[in-house]
Formats: C-alpha cells, structure tokens, sequence
C-alpha cells in the first residue's frame, strides 16, 4: 500500500491516472470540533489496462497531514481533466471537501451511490452492499471509527481506506454499463447537476434560519429566528467550531420565543450554554434580537406554511402513494429517488413546485401523478401489478 507524502510522487501518479477514462476517489475527514471538515486521507485509485482491477500502483493513499511539503494541486488538476470521470460514492461530503479548500468541484462527477438508486438497489444504497453484490467483496469493518487525524495509521487502517477506491472501481463499471443498456444515464446526469453547483456547499449565514425545525409562523419570531441564525452561522464560520458549540437549536427556538433583553434574561435561558450566557457570544444574541425588534413590518420574514398546516387530501395523498409504488417497481428505481413524502403531500394539497414534476421524474412519475390529482386517470389493480385507466 504507497503512502503518497510528497507532491513529486502525487504528480507521477495523477499524470499516470489522467491516462485512464476514470479514476475513484474517496476522502477521511474529521467535524466533530470544526465548523468546516477538517482532510484527513484522501483515496485514489484508476482502472488497469485490461480492466478495472488495476495493478502495482494503482491504488494510493494521500496523506496531507504527513509535513509541510505535500501540494495538492497535481490531483486539482487532475480533478478539472474533462477527460477523466471522477467516481465517488456518496460524494456531497467528499466535493464539500474540495470546494472549501480549493475552490472546485472535480468534473465529470459519477456518483456511484446515485447511479445505483437507479439502477434499482433501493434507497441510499451503502458501500458495503455495493461492494458485496456487486464486487463479491467483504468489507472490514473494524476501522470505520478511526480518528483518522491520529498518526501513525496502522496497516488495517490503510487497508480499510484502500478498500474504499479500489472495489469502487468494479462497482462503476458495472453501474455505467447498467446505465448505458437501460437508457438512463441522462437521469444521473440530471442528479449530478446539484453536485456539481458551487452554490449546494455554501451556507448563506442570512439563509440558515431556514434549516431550522419549528412550528411557529409568528412573524415577531421568525424575524428573530433568522436575526439569531445569521449570527449564529457567522460566528462559527469565521471561527471555524460547530455551530451547536455556539448554541444549539432548540436554545435557537427558546431564545426566539422569550427574546431576552439583557444578559440577566439570558441567565434565565433552560437551553443555552453556559459560555453563551456572556461575552461576545451573548452579545451577538442580543444584538441578533434588538435588529429583529426593530424591523418595521414590511420587512418582517415570512416562513413557509409547515406542512402540517397545508390542506392535503388525505385520499388524494394515498393514491399517490400508491401511484409511486407502482411506478417505482416498474421502473425500478427507489421511490424516495422520484418523490419524498412531504411533496406527495404537497401535490395532495394542490402545490406544483415540487421536484417531482421536473426533469425525468416528471416522464416517470409526474405526469400520471398529475393526471390522478385532474382526475383524469384512476387507479385499477391489474393481476399483481396497479395501473393507470383513462378516465
């Protein structure tokens, strides 16, 4: 197993991958104590000359904690080669990853995880069944909580992260050829466009209040709910820690309900830390609230209507449900890939800015769905299967 520390050996091996159509990537990282990942190890591995197991140096790992000395930019390179697919599984947390550090997103981008939600191995298949169905291949699972910012790494280690890249390489063979026979690459191509958009990895501190679960549509509470999570969000951001080390959520909410005017208010708080009841953290959060107090009303936020609160057909919603089920077995295809249960919910309720009326989940599922909330088609049980009749 080659250890790459040095930019000269990450070099030789980029431009011996930039040779082949593909190469499979993976990443260890630490968040528990940063607000952004902290790259720990990074996995690469590229295709053989007769296939995809590759040989004596295929497979490598990257070590950018090893010095001072190791430069990333041959594998940025190599990640902006338009002619070389960048395979990931699960890749959101990988490309967050890069964008921060680097400002790109590698390209093209091939998620194996998506690809195999198409091709009908339920929702959010894991590595592991990959690896085992696909590559007849068992993974070790007994490093999978490492601390992988402690060095030196033992050899188990190494071998369990290797293992990550190299059976990823069977896997998306044999996913690509699926997805050539079935006709459906143009439906992983359409997911990829979210991953590849700059826009997915950054968090917009004046938009983090809408990451936040409540049930309130008071306008006095949004207001201050958003004032807070900005302040919240941009404190951990420009200091790098978790934003529940700042305060949590649920100390959000309470602190959006009782608006507290003074430090003493905050000593009152059930929720919030003790080290955010002073200092700057406390000032922030009663600067956040004495902004949101004196917003005229025109400038007042306004929430979403929760979706409990939407007037949903409950028959309506069931013979969607019914409707996705269907469509999702003939296909074969995850239904949470077509349609999540809050936007058969909102079809239900009469919305139609909902994902699933859009692109190829539109020809899968949309258009029918649709034409049963028109009422221009019915439900009918045909043998085993649920079919769409006229109306």
């Amino acid at each position: 197993m080659q250890t790459i520390t040095t930019t000269e050996d990450l070099a030789a091996f980029c431009e011996r991958a930039a040779k082949h159509a593909y190469v499979t990537v993976d990443t260890e990282f630490l968040r528990e104590r940063t607000y952004y990942s902290k790259l720990c190890l990074i996995q690469l591995a590229h295709p053989g000359e007769d296939g995809p197991d590759g040989g004596e140096g295929s497979a490598v790992l990257v070590d950018p904690l090893a010095g001072e000395g190791l430069d990333l930019a041959p594998l940025y390179t190599l990640f902006r080669d338009p002619g070389v697919v960048k395979v990931f599984h699960a890749a959101r947390q990988d490309l967050e990853i890069f964008q921060v550090e680097a400002g790109l997103i590698p390209a093209p981008l091939f998620d194996t995880q998506v690809a195999a939600m198409v091709c009908g191995f339920g929702e959010q298949a894991g590595y592991e069944t990959l690896a085992r169905k696909i590559a007849k291949a068992e993974i070790d699972k007994s490093s999978r909580f490492t601390d992988w910012s402690r060095r030196p790494l033992s050899e188990a280690q190494k071998a369990y992260a290797l293992a990550d890249v190299t059976h990823l390489r069977v896997i998306y063979e044999w996913l690509a050829a699926q997805l050539k026979k079935s006709g459906r690459a143009r439906w992983v191509a359409e997911e990829m466009a979210v991953l590849n958009d700059p826009s997915t990895y950054r968090v917009d501190p004046a938009e983090a209040w809408q990451r936040v679960k409540t049930r309130s549509n008071s306008p006095k509470f949004i207001a201050a709910l958003r004032e807070l999570a900005q302040f919240r969000e941009a404190y951990a951001q420009e200091r790098d820690v978790p934003r529940s080390r700042v305060f949590k959520d649920d100390a959000l909410v309470e602190l959006a309900s009782t608006r507290p005017a003074s430090e003493k208010d905050l000593g009152r708080s059930r929720l919030l830390l003790r080290e955010a009841r002073k200092g700057e953290i406390a000032d922030g959060i009663l600067a956040a609230i004495e902004r949101a107090s004196n917003l005229p009303a025109d400038k007042m936020p306004k929430a979403e209507k929760p979706r409990d609160q939407l007037q949903v057909n409950p028959a309506l919603a069931d013979l969607l449900r019914v409707l996705l089920k269907a469509r999702s077995e003939a296909e074969g295809v995850a239904p949470k890939l077509i349609a999540s249960s809050a936007e058969l919910d909102a079809l239900a309720a009469g919305e139609r800015e909902v994902h699933a009326l859009y692109g190829w989940r539109r020809e899968v599922f949309g258009e029918q769905a649709l034409a049963l909330c028109e009422g221009r088609v019915a439900l009918a049980a045909k043998g085993a299967q649920v079919v769409t009749v006229d109306l």
